[in-house]
């Protein structure tokens, strides 16, 4: 069937500060965690570089619009440096030309018909607040309280798509086992002590937006959820079935239970308190929520974001090759026929695994509307990215499946990444732009890629067509 999406579906290209503005110290910005982790620990990036520069779209923001504008895109989404608006944290010193260069990024989507779609928190924390403890202090709930104030009280009389926290399990990793800044190695601990802060602060701003600004500036607000989705490796075995299902709620129940339905999955805290107890431990690792943060969290989303890219078989057992939660005894393979980027190999090409992803958010949580807030693929840098084409393709299918066949409340598709960008751990070493972006060049040149052809191709028709798309060569604009 050659489905088509609906009139009313929106498409769009998300990017993060850190990765593509550069400007690192330029006009009053702070120091946020990134920035120390790369000059104090460069050995740390695999191609030892750095977010300095990166695309410099703090000063080619217009150009990069532009870009979006030639793909007929109904949104950007993009996130704001805390750092860039509060050197700090701490909001009793703002930096007026970091508002001032936002102002003028809004300003310009709206001037191109663009929806600013904005996310407050991409992993850069200022490294001040890093210093007194990051997310495993109680404390930086109410400091991100505050800077949500900021940016609703500056930007949310144009802003109306918000998302507080991107990939929350993935901040938590920067505290649990070295997965990114602050790289630290506080192992669960530090894992669910990070996560019930950050839960703690998704709704406080929430409420803070529900209480004081969303009558007038009538916006929605949402949390972006990642994790691959876990798949039975054996579909007939009920313990396959049953260690799929407990793994993906130690993965994606962890931030969307406490939201949609309060409180962390009965499994988690199942598995958690015995494990702790089975270590001697005089208390659970996992946090418990009072019954003022339980309700404080449940219902802090206006639709739900989704960030995928790929799955896993799944059986009990142990994975340590892996950074999958120890706690839920969850061993992950792959199929021999799943395609793997050779450049980013945790991606592994399983169209069919968001379509029962898709299928499984809206069991679990009463179909509620959903915006898929990334999806991509990782390679090499070439411009005929034909791997990427089909990654795209596949995934885009099986959002189609999941709109028509299944009746998922799917409203919007957002492809990771407009450009090329700095790629954490991994630096320039990996490229997940539909837009290639030279770093050789002082100037960042921009060059659309056969993926950006397709892209554009795909929004102008709303459908995936059948035509040869493997002869689009890429072109200028």
């Amino acid at each position: 069937m050659d489905y088509k999406f609906p009139s009313e579906f929106m498409f769009g290209a998300s990017t993060a500060s850190y990765q593509i503005e550069g400007a690192w110290n330029e006009n009053g910005k702070g120091e946020n965690i990134w920035d120390h982790l790369v000059h104090n620990r460069p050995e740390l990036i695999k191609d030892k570089t750095n977010g300095d520069i990166a695309c410099d779209s703090y000063h080619k923001y217009k150009e990069d619009i532009a870009l979006a504008k030639h793909l007929n895109l109904k949104f950007y989404r993009f996130s704001i440096s805390w750092a860039r608006i509060v050197p700090s944290g701490e909001v009793n010193s703002l930096n007026l030309d970091g508002i001032a260069y936002y102002n003028r990024l809004i300003d310009e989507l709206i001037a191109n018909d663009i929806i600013p779609f904005v996310t407050m928190y991409h992993w850069d924390l200022p490294q001040y607040l890093q210093d007194l403890g990051g997310w495993v202090n109680p404390i930086m709930s109410d400091y991100f309280k505050e800077y949500a104030r900021v940016l609703f009280t500056h930007f949310g009389d144009r802003v109306k798509w918000w998302i507080t926290i991107n990939e929350p399990m993935e901040v938590c990793q920067g505290y649990a086992n070295k997965g990114y800044a602050p790289y630290l190695h506080l192992k669960n601990t530090g894992y669910y002590l990070a996560a019930h802060t950050l839960l703690i602060a998704h709704g406080k701003v929430y409420r803070l937006y529900e209480n004081m600004f969303k009558s007038q500036q009538k916006g929605n607000i949402s949390i972006s959820i990642n994790g691959v989705f876990f798949i039975p490796k054996n579909a007939d075995s009920p313990e396959d079935i049953k260690t799929a299902e407990r793994a993906n709620q130690f993965e994606r129940g962890w931030f969307s239970h406490p939201v949609y339905k309060g409180d962390y999955p009965p499994v988690m805290r199942e598995w958690v308190d015995k494990k702790s107890l089975d270590e001697g431990r005089p208390w659970s690792t996992l946090p418990k929520f009072t019954d003022y943060e339980i309700e404080l969290i449940k219902g802090t989303a206006d639709f739900y974001a989704l960030n995928h890219y790929s799955s896993r078989l799944v059986t009990h057992g142990s994975d340590p090759k892996y950074n999958y939660n120890p706690d839920a005894e969850y061993a992950t393979s792959v199929d021999e026929s799943w395609p793997i980027s050779p450049e980013a190999p945790w991606i592994a090409v399983v169209p069919d695994g968001l379509r029962q992803l898709l299928i499984w958010l809206k069991n679990e949580y009463g179909n509620p509307p959903l915006i898929i807030t990334e999806n991509g693929y990782g390679d090499n840098g070439q411009l005929n990215d034909f791997d990427r084409i089909n990654y795209l393709k596949g995934y885009l299918h099986a959002t189609l499946q999941a709109i028509h066949e299944d009746n998922c409340n799917i409203i919007g598709y957002t492809v990771w990444s407009l450009l090329d960008n700095f790629e954490w751990m991994y630096g320039f070493s990996t490229h997940f732009g539909i837009v290639k972006v030279d770093f050789n060049d002082p100037h960042r040149s921009r060059t659309p890629k056969a993926s950006y052809t397709f892209f554009k191709n795909v929004v102008a028709t709303r459908q995936l067509t059948t035509d040869t798309y493997t002869r689009i060569q890429s072109t200028e604009l």
